[in-house]
């Protein structure tokens, strides 16, 4: 059931939003080679509690097997739900780090690619191109669309440059828990295709892939990695849909 949020909630996630877009730019000029990951994840870890939210990642997921962490750090092969952990990034890593926050009961979300250091140009294109999706998923996410409009505006986008689309995960409602209905597509499949309507907050995130767009997951339950073992790279953000107008409540200021 989709959840459709009231001006008073939208404020609530806006201001959580906000929240996670400081801590990424603080936090992308840490993520440099020779840096472990774990290092990010403490950081960022006292970074929110410092400033009265909670890892909105750290403890979800499966009672047996819950995310262990504040980050997903997925480095080239590695797609998303990446653990953090003593590995150190290395010069030319692509370096996806997705996040959120739960700030006075409301939720964010938000992933970017950073490069580390000087990456070759087949990474620099894939990173390139799957930003492009994203943008070109929100510019299609208005009041009055179709949720496949989203979808169709990233697939073919990623098609037009010869990547993979990863399709066995997907973008999703976000702001009164960490995963809401609907489901967002990056490419459109046989499932419900509501219209857009004022008071959707959804999270976008093409999951893009330098090979195929296949996937596996690891023994650890969580880390998702390409098939091929190519490169991915994965950018998202928190978006609201109004009457007139869609705002992108994880950008930058």
């Amino acid at each position: 059931m989709i959840r459709y949020k009231n001006a008073k909630q939208i404020e609530g996630i806006r201001e959580s939003c906000k929240l996670l877009a400081r801590m990424y730019k603080e936090m992308t000029p840490l993520v440099l080679p020779g840096v472990a990951t774990i290092e990010l994840e403490r950081w960022a870890q006292r970074w929110i509690k410092e400033r009265g939210g909670t890892p909105a990642f750290m403890g979800y997921g499966p009672r047996d097997n819950p995310f262990p962490a504040a980050l997903c750090i997925s480095i080239n092969e590695e797609v998303i739900h990446g653990i953090p952990s003593k590995r150190k990034i290395r010069e030319g890593d692509l370096v996806s780090i997705d996040s959120g926050i739960k700030l006075n009961g409301y939720f964010s979300d938000k992933s970017v690619t950073i490069e580390a250091g000087k990456v070759s140009e087949d990474f620099h294109a894939l990173n390139v191109v799957t930003r492009e999706c994203l943008y070109k998923g929100i510019a299609a996410a208005r009041a009055g669309e179709r949720l496949f409009s989203i979808g169709r505006a990233v697939e073919a986008h990623a098609r037009a440059a010869g990547y993979g689309i990863v399709h066995q995960f997907c973008g999703h409602g976000v702001g009164l828990e960490v995963h809401e209905d609907p489901p967002v597509s990056n490419c459109p499949k046989d499932s419900p295709n509501p219209r857009l309507r004022e008071g959707m907050v959804l999270a976008i995130e093409p999951m893009i892939n330098l090979g195929t767009g296949e996937i596996e997951i690891l023994e650890d339950g969580w880390t998702v990695v390409t098939s091929d073992g190519k490169a991915s790279a994965h950018w998202e953000h928190t978006i609201a849909i109004f009457s007139d107008h869609t705002e992108i409540l994880t950008e930058d200021d």
